[in-house]
């Protein structure tokens, strides 16, 4: 067995990843990952350890989720691309999360179209979006209050080239978004920013890893395996003496896990998401070019008729079905309605289609933000443990921006064993003053 040694200074690609070729090639079988959670991070995570991985490595990975692809929070999530926070101001690492999300999108989309067969497992909630992977009509803000104001004025003028603010007045505004209202006459537009139908992305992506395994074991080079398990993982010590490395991509649930209950810094979050459609009584429909729209509540527009408004927000809840209850629905649309309306008025001609919710791991704020947890948790876990433990957790609400890069350090960093890939930002929850 390899071991992790935080003392290694970070190596050059290939010298890096030299580690499982010498442990398999040692061990004459195949290395054996195990990923837990088949959703945004467990996906990149999995393409990422296949693209990665030396080519004449014999790997195989297994990826459980009780719920297939997509089952979790990242299936249901609005699908809101862009690389800014709610307040409009650059996240941290934005540029380097953006250009790997975009990656991830290409190649999804390429293996989307490379296979004619392809049917999207959406299921109901995305019946109605016509089985398109992505939507690229922009996003706009209106600025709401004078800190939205000042905000979007400072960080026009220091955006991201390929995914730029324009400051746009009212008639740009309505132009775009015919009726939408404007307190204060100015909005912020991002037309790169893309809205994404996750469930179809994630099974795409999905697809994309099991080509890239016919693709690599066709070649004369090593066999790669991955297998789609779809059962839960209770224990972490289930899979004790299987693996060489498991992966925690569990979102609020790695809480659950037994080895890991109330030794995460994170803190749960439900949130219902609501499946809005036109009536055929009415005729004007949403402007085809028409971007979704953030505000107090967001409009992710899915098609002229079709849109999902989100999101409420339950603390501290444990619930993580995405099924939801008609008093839950009703009070969804209470709470949203008002928020949406006061900036898109002709929401309120729409009608109620249906309502999915997720639970988010939500993740402490530090003077970065609020970044995902990442890293290696044999500390956490014990050190007589037979194989490394790694977790990729707390996306929260940005995990389909975050997905990309972070699945990639993440997958470096475990055929490496080595953590010091990974920004010491995203590993110090696990000094000891910052764990609960």
């Amino acid at each position: 067995m390899v071991l992790f040694d935080s003392s290694i200074s970070p190596l050059t690609h290939s010298a890096k990843l030299s580690s499982p070729l010498l442990l398999s090639s040692l061990s004459h079988r195949p290395l054996r990952y195990a990923v837990l959670g088949a959703g945004f991070a467990g996906l990149s995570v999995a393409w990422h350890l296949l693209k990665e991985s030396p080519k004449d490595l014999n790997l195989h990975i297994d990826l459980y989720d009780e719920m297939g692809i997509g089952g979790g929070a990242s299936g249901v999530s609005g699908g809101l691309l862009h690389p800014y926070s709610p307040k409009v101001k650059l996240l941290w690492r934005g540029a380097e999360c953006w250009k790997e999300c975009m990656k991830l999108l290409s190649i999804a989309e390429q293996a989307v179209s490379s296979e004619e067969d392809f049917v999207s497992l959406s299921g109901e909630f995305d019946q109605d979006f016509g089985g398109i992977l992505d939507r690229r009509r922009g996003i706009i803000r209106p600025a709401t209050n004078m800190k939205t104001l000042n905000v979007l004025n400072d960080n026009a003028k220091n955006c991201l080239a390929n995914c730029k603010i324009e400051i746009i007045d009212k008639n740009a505004a309505e132009k775009l978004v015919p009726h939408i209202h404007m307190p204060f006459n100015l909005a912020f537009y991002m037309p790169e920013a893309i809205n994404v139908n996750s469930k179809y992305y994630l099974n795409a992506l999905f697809l994309a890893c099991q080509n890239i395994v016919k693709e690599l074991s066709a070649s004369s080079f090593g066999k790669k395996n991955l297998c789609l398990q779809k059962k839960s993982v209770y224990e972490l010590r289930e899979l004790e003496g299987e693996y060489d490395a498991v992966i925690i991509c569990l979102g609020a649930k790695a809480d659950l896990l037994p080895e890991l209950a109330g030794k995460l810094p994170l803190r749960t979050c439900r949130g219902v998401i609501l499946h809005l459609q036109l009536p055929d009584k009415i005729g004007e429909d949403y402007p085809d070019h028409g971007p979704s729209i953030l505000s107090d509540a967001w409009l992710a527009i899915k098609g002229n008729r079709s849109l999902y408004l989100g999101s409420t927000w339950e603390w501290k809840s444990r619930n993580s079905s995405s099924n939801v209850s008609t008093d839950e629905a009703s009070d969804a649309l209470q709470e949203l309605l008002p928020k949406a309306s006061a900036i898109y008025p002709g929401i309120t001609s729409w009608s109620f289609a249906g309502a999915r919710a997720g639970l988010r791991a939500m993740p402490p704020l530090t003077p970065h933000g609020s970044l995902p947890l990442l890293g290696c948790v044999n500390n956490i876990l014990g050190n007589d443990l037979k194989c490394k433990y790694w977790l990729l957790g707390g996306l929260g609400s940005r995990g389909l921006l975050y997905h990309g890069w972070l699945g990639k350090l993440t997958a470096e960093a475990v055929l490496s064993c080595n953590e010091q890939i990974i920004p010491s930002e995203l590993t110090s929850w696990k000094n000891k003053d910052s764990r609960p």
